[in-house]
């Protein structure tokens, strides 16, 4: 089935997916591996063994955070008009573009959007848009001023770097002026179209360049360094580079305390924000009955709010966690149903009562199946009910169709796996696309912005289609290379990987590489789309879904499956349970 969508794949020592008794097998050969398809035949129903969720609801219930009330406030709004007036006194060129960058990295530029983005105005208008200013600034401040401007929807173009190597051929890997320069380009590159070759041959320059540098250099420099090159910025979850920016950012020599000081606060205050949403997610989960219903599934709902502090951490997405994390732990759910539980005959009728949408129907399904509809179709309606309330519009024709579309693609894996297809690899990453459940999820945060009637909806789900289908596509395909050699091992259908070496005889690490250059092309078509898009509420979702795909890099990164389970146990104690300025 899906690697498990929005969640990684081994939270536990899963048993082989639809895999039933005697098994029909289609064997075929590449390089390096032979590859055996198992499609079940019978219709045993099997068990799981699935570990318990190590965060019970009496504990989820019992967390507090002293960081909130009066006095924290007040204080962080002293300091907000601290730094306020540091943006106004920044100065020069170069101390501008600086801070505007450490108030991203640092997590609190939503505290200061309208004086970031009247900088940012000034800036490219007096600096970038005319090529006649381009010589007027250095290479540094050409690639920092480069990567924030398009990264808030301005068009720079790649000329702007034209002569880069003549600028380049003279630089020392130890100075450390050079190595910033060389760094901010690096960062830059990942900002690049397709099409793009001077981008693309400024990548490849900076990214040796700075692999030697390392030798030479330490501090905080070498940090920012090595930390780039195990991933670039612009691929990097927020909230997660938000923590690790802060602890580097108050070592650094010259670090503004009054900036230190608002970060950690910000950050613990926030957190607190978070905190409650998880609360209010558990009770609807306790309300589901699902964790003692279904058995048979995962039961995630911290690691499923993880996920949704990805998309947006701002205090103001409260609501948008709190709905996110119900549509991710209904989609675990349905994953188990499809994947683990249900027999072909079960899962053809149970996505035909979802796609119909009627309560009526499910009285030949059984009992697991009527549990997960009821808990399906309720919490649907509820989420319709509340938007229909606050917002006037009504949603449900929307979220049915995507809840259906997911099913289907669930259906599909199911069925190629029962009778032994071998899909083409378009023909996987069209469905898998779907199955990935990155489109349902983002169906639901088109509703979550800012966006205040259907027709202004209905515009930003066709303007954003193509951020959609690239987002998912990124998870889909980074998914793959994180889990579906463990996937194979228990018998799941053939992933990415393993198609294409059916398709072309590659070895397993040509196929590793011909994905990862999907997944490169993949960010570079989402930069276009980007690009493009003028209007404030489509800006805001295109950050919501890029953050998917960034959600993705994070969750399914290098190491086995044992070290993720580490990573993520780590990204919740860090993100939700432990403020920066200690309990």
């Amino acid at each position: 089935m899906a690697s498990i969508n929005l969640f990684p794949y081994s939270v536990v020592q899963q048993i082989s997916p639809l895999a039933r008794g005697n098994a029909y097998k289609r064997i075929y050969s590449t390089k390096t591996t032979r590859i055996t398809v198992n499609a079940a035949e019978s219709h045993v129903r099997r068990s799981t063994n699935y570990k318990p969720s190590s965060w019970s609801f009496d504990h989820i219930q019992s967390l507090s955070s002293k960081y909130t009330g009066d006095a924290y406030v007040a204080r962080a709004n002293t300091l907000k008009d601290a730094v306020k007036t540091m943006i106004l006194k920044a100065g020069n060129l170069l101390r501008i573009l600086e801070l505007v960058d450490e108030l991203q990295r640092l997590g609190i530029s939503y505290l200061f959007e309208e004086e970031i983005s009247n900088l940012l105005e000034t800036i490219y208008y007096n600096y970038y848009k005319f090529p006649e200013n381009w010589n007027k600034i250095d290479l540094n401040i050409k690639a920092l001023g480069f990567r924030l401007l398009r990264q808030h929807g301005y068009h720079v173009p790649q000329e702007i770097f034209l002569n880069f190597k003549e600028k380049t051929q003279n630089l020392n890997s130890y100075l450390l002026e050079d190595v910033v320069g060389m760094l901010n380009l690096y960062e830059a590159c990942y900002y690049s179209f397709e099409d793009e070759s001077i981008l693309d041959d400024a990548r490849d320059i900076t990214t040796k360049y700075l692999k030697e540098s390392l030798e030479k250099i330490d501090g905080s420099i070498f940090s920012l360094v090595s930390h780039a090159l195990e991933q670039p910025l612009h691929w990097r979850v927020p909230r997660v580079e938000s923590k690790w920016f802060i602890e580097l950012y108050e070592k650094r020599g010259g670090a503004s305390p009054t900036l230190i000081e608002l970060a950690k606060l910000d950050f613990d205050m926030v957190q607190a924000i978070h905190l409650e949403d998880l609360k209010h997610a558990s009770r609807w989960w306790r309300n589901t009955s699902w964790d003692t219903k279904l058995t048979f599934a995962r039961d995630m709902l911290v690691e499923n709010f993880l996920w949704t502090v990805g998309f947006s951490y701002s205090p103001n997405f409260s609501h948008g966690r709190r709905t996110i994390t119900k549509v991710a732990a209904m989609i675990t759910t349905l994953d188990d149903v499809y994947g683990v539980f249900g027999t072909l005959g079960e899962l053809e009728q149970f996505t035909d009562v979802i796609n119909r949408w009627d309560i009526k129907a499910i009285e030949k399904l059984p009992d697991h199946m009527k549990i997960c509809f009821f808990g399906l179709y309720n919490s649907i309606n509820d989420i319709t009910h509340e938007t229909l309330a606050n917002k006037g519009f009504l949603i449900l024709p929307y979220l049915k169709k995507a809840w259906a579309d997911l099913c289907k693609a669930y259906l599909v894996e199911a069925q190629w796996y029962h009778r032994g297809h071998i899909p083409t690899l378009n023909e996987y990453l069209d469905n898998a696309c779907v199955s990935i459940s990155g489109p349902v999820a983002l169906m639901h945060v088109h509703f979550l912005t800012s966006v205040s009637s259907i027709k202004e909806i209905h515009h930003c789900i066709n303007r954003t289609e193509n951020i959609v289908s690239y987002a998912s596509l990124i998870f889909r395909l980074t998914d793959d290379l994180g889990t579906s050699l463990g996937e194979m091992a228990i018998g799941d259908t053939l992933k990415s990987i393993q198609l294409y070496m059916h398709e072309t005889v590659a070895t397993e690490p040509e196929a590793r590489s011909y994905i990862q250059s999907l997944i490169d092309k993949t960010w570079k078509k989402l930069n276009k789309e980007r690009a493009i898009v003028n209007s404030e509420a489509s800006r805001e979702f295109i950050d919501y879904a890029t953050n998917l795909a960034r959600l993705a890099q994070l969750m399914y990164g290098e190491g086995d499956e044992d070290f993720r389970l580490d990573v993520i146990k780590s990204h919740v104690l860090s993100l939700l349970f432990t403020p920066i300025q200690g309990i």
